[in-house]
C-alpha cells in the first residue's frame, strides 16, 4: 500500500463531535501536526470526512 503523509492545516474548534473524533483517530489534534498512514479504504475515507482541515500528501 501507499503511504500518505497527512498534516492538520485547521483547527477543529467549533467543528462537530464526529469530525472532532476523526482527527483524533487519524492521530492529530493540534495544528500542523502531521502523521503518515497506509492508504487504505478506511484511513481515505477519514480524510475525505474532514478534508477541510487537513492537507495531504502522497
Amino acid at each position: 500500500m501507499a503511504k500518505i503523509k497527512i498534516t492538520q492545516i485547521k483547527s477543529a474548534i467549533n467543528r462537530p463531535l464526529r469530525q472532532k473524533l476523526t482527527i483524533k483517530a487519524l492521530g492529530l489534534g493540534k495544528l500542523n501536526r502531521t502523521v503518515e498512514h497506509e492508504a487504505t479504504p478506511q484511513i481515505l475515507g477519514m480524510v475525505k470526512k474532514v478534508g477541510h482541515l487537513l492537507k495531504v500528501e502522497k
